[in-house]
């Protein structure tokens, strides 16, 4: 990339203090943002670098910022430094109609006192700068951008803004690339390009190959700022779908054997890049542990799960008895976050898993440990429950259908069935529904009943509460 597009240059001096009123305001409403319900006390910059020369008709910053805010939304609890966030920032005199989603503010002080603001990846020429710096391989200050040396990123590819609300911010490049820009970072190695590396190198077809990536090495540290990989083009993701089969009152069974044979492959690709390991009963312990103080702090803010602890309770002290006996299970990398949004069926058929971030609330260094796959398992068929009470018209017995069908096709793929190990996949599914009950009870109400169907199906004292 020549220099006259990017230029190595420290950021204008005051350049926070000029934005910080404006990120107040604007960045806590970003889907993507992860503090809501606490106010936002301040920023600390992280990096600032200029992509495009703000004294031009178009300035572009990458800003790494760190929101402050209180432990808890109450007067006087103490500040902490929080999560750090990935801006991309334009800066022009006005802002065209077609930008006026992406205004931040207009700037009275500072640096850039007089202009106005935005978030630029709604920009096309500053997407197009991001694609450049992969296609050359650029290094600006602090901002490395790599790619694979043997898939070739094609000039001219005209940028769009993904609009659908997700966790991130995700640019298409003609129907060919997809970069997935993470919002929230922290440093070290990122599975959302970890994973998807080791499954190209095993050759397993399940999950798009990264074409590029950027980072950022601050301070001895690498950070993984974004990952482009290869468009599914015509694509149709597991969710959507199944909405749309539901709709039409039609048989999900097939598409749901053919996502357990794709979880199973992915599975089985990891287990063979990735180191795993033998957990017993000292392994399991926190593990269960963590399973119980999740539901103690659920059942302290969602009442409505008093009544169903005690049977809750069962569904992970007796994982904890298994292991106490001396059963074993192998721990290996997984997805860590799979649900029927994850997955993209082609138009041909055929099903891809994406998005191998995880939970973004976990610490990284939990969200890379190696887990049982029947945790993978357990997220899909939770997925499946919230599809089926999702229907304006309800069709009986459509999610144990499909429950079952996505198993049977796991262990087509696999080799072993989850269901024969019900102790297990009932601990896993019991504690994604407990997650889902505070997550529903704080931002979407009306949807409690959805997660509270399954806690009363898995506490009852006659059965595992899985599927046979």
């Amino acid at each position: 990339m020549s220099e006259a597009v990017i230029r190595t240059v420290p950021s204008p001096p005051g350049l926070l203090a000029s934005l910080e009123p404006l990120l107040r305001e604007w960045l806590p409403r970003q889907r993507w943002f992860a503090g809501k319900g606490r106010p936002v006390t301040g920023f600390s910059l992280v990096a600032a670098t200029e992509l495009l020369p703000a004294d031009a008709r178009l300035g572009l910053f990458h800003v790494l910022v760190r929101a402050h805010q209180p432990l808890v939304p109450a007067l006087g609890s103490p500040e902490q430094p929080g999560d750090c966030y990935q801006l991309l920032i334009g800066v022009r005199e006005a802002l065209p109609p077609r930008l006026a989603p992406a205004l931040i503010g207009h700037v009275t002080e500072g640096p850039l006192a007089g202009r106005t603001v935005y978030d630029a990846l709604y920009d096309t020429r500053p997407a197009e700068v991001l694609l450049e710096a992969l296609r050359s391989r650029a290094r600006v200050g602090g901002l490395r951008f790599d790619r694979d040396p043997d898939q070739e990123i094609r000039t001219g590819l005209v940028p769009r803004l993904m609009t659908a609300e997700q966790s991130n911010s995700s640019v298409v490049y003609g129907d060919t690339f997809i970069l997935k820009l993470l919002r929230r970072i922290v440093p070290g190695v990122n599975p959302d390009l970890e994973l998807p590396l080791a499954l190209a190198r095993e050759g397993c077809p399940r999950v798009p190959a990264p074409t590029g990536w950027m980072v950022a090495d601050l301070a001895g540290e690498t950070w993984v700022l974004g990952v482009l990989q290869p468009f599914v083009q015509g694509a149709t993701d597991g969710w959507e779908l199944a909405l749309r089969e539901l709709a039409k009152g039609e048989d999900f069974a097939a598409e749901a054997r053919a996502l357990g044979r794709a979880t199973a492959e992915v599975h089985t690709a990891l287990a063979r890049a990735l180191p795993t390991v033998t957990l017993g009963h000292s392994q399991l312990r926190p593990l269960v542990d963590g399973m119980l103080a999740r539901l103690e702090e659920a059942v302290h803010a969602v009442p409505a799960l008093l009544p169903y602890a005690p049977g809750l309770r069962t569904a992970f002290t007796a994982l904890a008895e298994l292991a106490g006996e001396g059963r074993t299970w192998t721990g290996q990398r997984v997805h860590g976050d799979l649900h029927l949004g994850q997955c993209l069926r082609s138009a041909s058929g055929q099903w891809s898993l994406i998005d191998f971030e995880g939970e973004p609330a976990k610490p990284l260094a939990e969200r890379r440990m190696p887990q049982p796959a029947v945790r993978d398992v357990a997220g899909m068929l939770r997925s499946f429950d919230y599809a089926a009470h999702s229907a304006e018209t309800p069709v009986p017995g459509w999610a144990e259908t499909c429950r079952a069908a996505y198993c049977t096709g796991y262990a087509e793929a696999a080799g072993f069935d989850p269901r024969t190990d019900p102790v297990l996949l009932r601990a896993y599914e019991t504690d994604k529904a407990v997650y889902e009950v505070v997550y529903e009870a704080r931002h979407r109400p009306d949807w409690l009943h959805v997660p509270l169907s399954a806690v009363r199906r898995l506490a009852a004292p006659d059965r595992t509460g899985v599927i046979s």
